[in-house]
């Protein structure tokens, strides 16, 4: 039993057998992305507003409307299914009297992030609002299935007692890098990065490594002593202000780097009392015949949604 998760998409791998049935309905929870709103719900904008040219090409107006849309096509269904299992385990908390403190949310995350080391991109794409959201969602769910099963206080004690190492946590730094094939081609980097040029802007025209530079140069979260990355590189984070970045960097492949520091997230070590809540849970969830997503929920709780009917 593992205390911590591949938490990519913050979606829990515990899945029922036969799939939660989909009600046909119309929309629930449009409330953050305004394009959505628009693309979903009548209103009262008129042709006019709707057909507002947003961009050209040769004089070939794009409009509005159809820039809505191809968002929605690329991003609507997911975004839709993430609101939709949000309100459900809000709900479900509810209901079940279940409460989710700040300080299991912390500990959530530190733990997710004692476990990405450079090159998981599973968690670059979520701000800090997100994220949270997210665990709180994922920690209703496991509250919601482990609140039944009973874990004898000895248990808990005896895996902290054997995993103790496993919330120690270190420090962690959230990482950009621009890596050139030559010294010449890093040095050019830093001169326009100290010239006023954004680093997201540079990694993604002038870093080498093509999946982080798609990224922005993102590498995600960097422990301390992680074997993931480059020795040199690792040993420059803890000297980089937030907000800053590296001289150039000689690394072992014989590449270049430029590394700047984005957040850090100090190093913390976290009691019995501070996890035994946390392995209560993950013990329980061991015990569970099946796995269950926020989708097995649904119905319970009458959850409709648009593309139930495509």
């Amino acid at each position: 039993m593992k205390s911590t998760r591949n938490n990519e998409d913050f979606q829990p791998k515990r899945r029922l057998k036969t799939k939660p049935v989909l009600l046909v309905l119309g929309i629930l929870l449009l409330g953050n992305l305004l394009w959505f709103i628009a693309w979903l719900i009548p209103n009262d904008k008129t042709v006019s507003e709707t057909e507002e040219e947003v961009a050209s090409v040769n004089g070939k107006a794009i409009t509005k409307n159809q820039w809505m849309a191809e968002m929605e096509s690329m991003y609507g269904k997911e975004v839709l299914l993430d609101m939709v299992n949000t309100e459900v385990m809000e709900a479900a908390a509810e209901k079940n009297n279940i409460k989710v403190s700040d300080a299991e949310i912390d500990l959530e995350l530190a733990l997710i992030r004692s476990t990405q080391e450079g090159g998981d991109t599973s968690f670059q794409s979520f701000d800090e609002e997100v994220m949270r959201k997210k665990v709180r969602a994922r920690l209703i769910l496991e509250k919601v299935l482990a609140k039944d099963i009973v874990i004898k206080d000895a248990d808990i004690k005896a895996f902290y007692e054997n995993n103790k190492n496993l919330y120690n946590i270190p420090t962690s730094y959230r990482t950009s890098v621009i890596y050139s094939s030559t010294e010449a081609e890093a040095k050019e980097v830093l001169k326009e990065l100290k010239n006023g040029s954004s680093f997201e802007g540079l990694a993604r025209e002038r870093s080498s490594d093509v999946s982080s530079a798609s990224l922005g140069g993102d590498i995600g979260y960097v422990v301390e002593g992680a074997e993931t990355i480059d020795e040199a590189l690792g040993k420059a984070l803890p000297k980089i202000d937030v907000g800053k970045w590296s001289d150039v960097i000689s690394l072992k492949d014989g590449r270049f780097a430029v590394v700047q520091v984005n957040s850090v997230f100090k190093g913390q070590s976290f009691s019995f009392s501070d996890v035994e809540d946390h392995i209560r849970r993950e013990l329980a969830l061991d015990q569970l015949p099946q796995s269950v997503t926020q989708e097995a929920f649904w119905e319970e709780f009458d959850a409709d949604w648009f593309y139930s009917e495509k």
